[in-house]
């Protein structure tokens, strides 16, 4: 398996991180985050339309640009390094990948074009109030209706829901297995309410069905492996993008400590400060290590020695621990003014911790690892 960036990789990256430091700065973000939508409709339709952000992983014939998750991963490292508030990661990560895994080709024609462009917002519904992201504990159900089905649970933490315009809910089937279902998202029986959340930079909803109308995507039996290849697909990405806001934490926080001035030497000087700059860099490093094996190893799982879902949740359990632990040194290295709501260090410490738990907990994922572990 190759595990290297390619000459086109390291341009697409270097390209996406000036777009977003053009039209993506923190004063945008901040200016954007405080709007009802959440994100800038103008930025998300150019990173669709000249980047083609929203299309990476689709394939050709359903109107992507037919990448893989290893570039999929590096888009979602820039925008957590930008902190870039948009509908990128529970549409075309999530959603869009969920309607691949699971739909029939008629279903991805009819569905994958529109998010590819950037055109439709997709949101999935999966995890629920108190069970998580466990799709063995998920509750919410679908019974057939005259051809088609109808959905009733509440489905929570659901990224981008609000703005959404179409919806991808799993749901329990009548036999007990498990099933992903697309619905638009004003169909009678599907009621919307934003949730507060500690990350102003990423919105979430919750979502009772009451009867929704919905189609099922591919048959009985494509849902419960849709939903693992996506949860995987998605925990990459979220390490990805997780080792890209804890990057900028380091390179920020050693920018400042090299400028603050005391007894009359920088404070980068000082032997305490070099530890931690040290030990953020030594994180920092291994976490992306993983974050990038894993994406690796998604595009290629046939020549990894482990399975995906455990180096998927290796991944993500090691990127939540390093970007809390990064935005703690980081704050710690801002002195006083780290925390506080004029410096930018905050928001980033916001969506660590919001990111730690997203997808489920690093002890979740180490769970998850171990049980596929060699197995």
């Amino acid at each position: 398996m190759k595990f290297s960036f390619s000459e086109e990789q390291t341009e697409f990256r270097n390209m996406l991180r000036r777009f977003l430091n053009d039209r993506s700065p923190t004063t945008e973000v901040r200016r954007v985050m405080e709007t009802e939508s959440g994100y800038d409709a103008e930025v998300w339709r150019m990173m669709a339309e000249e980047l083609g952000v929203a299309a990476i992983h689709i394939p050709e014939a359903y109107g992507g640009a037919g990448f893989g998750v290893s570039e999929l991963a590096i888009a979602a490292e820039e925008a957590g390094r930008a902190l870039l508030p948009s509908p990128f990661f529970g549409s075309t990560v999530m959603a869009a990948t969920a309607i691949a895994e699971a739909g029939t080709d008629a279903q991805k024609q009819a569905l994958l074009p529109g998010i590819a462009s950037g055109g439709t917002i997709a949101a999935l519904a999966a995890a629920e109030p108190g069970t998580g992201w466990n799709a063995d504990a998920f509750t919410a159900t679908a019974r057939p209706d005259n051809g088609s089905w109808r959905l009733a649970g509440r489905k929570s933490y659901v990224l981008d829901g609000m703005a959404a315009s179409l919806v991808v809910a799993a749901a329990r089937l009548p036999d007990g297995g498990l099933g992903l279902f697309s619905l638009p998202a004003d169909s009678a029986g599907l009621a919307r309410r934003p949730l507060q959340s500690m990350d102003p930079t990423r919105r979430l909803a919750q979502m009772d069905f009451d009867g929704a109308p919905a189609d099922l995507l591919g048959g009985p039996e494509a849902g419960a492996p849709a939903w693992a290849r996506t949860l995987d697909v998605a925990a990459v990405c979220l390490a990805g993008e997780m080792v890209g806001g804890a990057e900028r934490l380091r390179e920020d926080a050693l920018e400042y400590v090299s400028m603050r001035m005391q007894f009359g030497r920088s404070i980068a000087s000082f032997q305490v400060t070099k530890h931690k700059a040290a030990d953020m860099l030594l994180e920092v490093e291994l976490a992306k290590a993983a974050a990038y094996y894993a994406a690796a190893a998604a595009d290629d799982d046939d020549e990894v020695d482990q399975p995906l879902p455990a180096l998927a949740s290796l991944a993500k359990a090691t990127a939540s621990d390093t970007y809390m632990q990064t935005a703690i040194h980081a704050v710690q290295m801002h002195g006083g003014i780290g925390f506080t709501h004029d410096n930018d260090t905050q928001l980033w410490f916001k969506r660590a911790k919001a990111s730690e738990a997203f997808l489920g907990t690093a002890a979740d994922h180490r769970e998850r690892m171990l049980q596929h572990w060699n197995a």
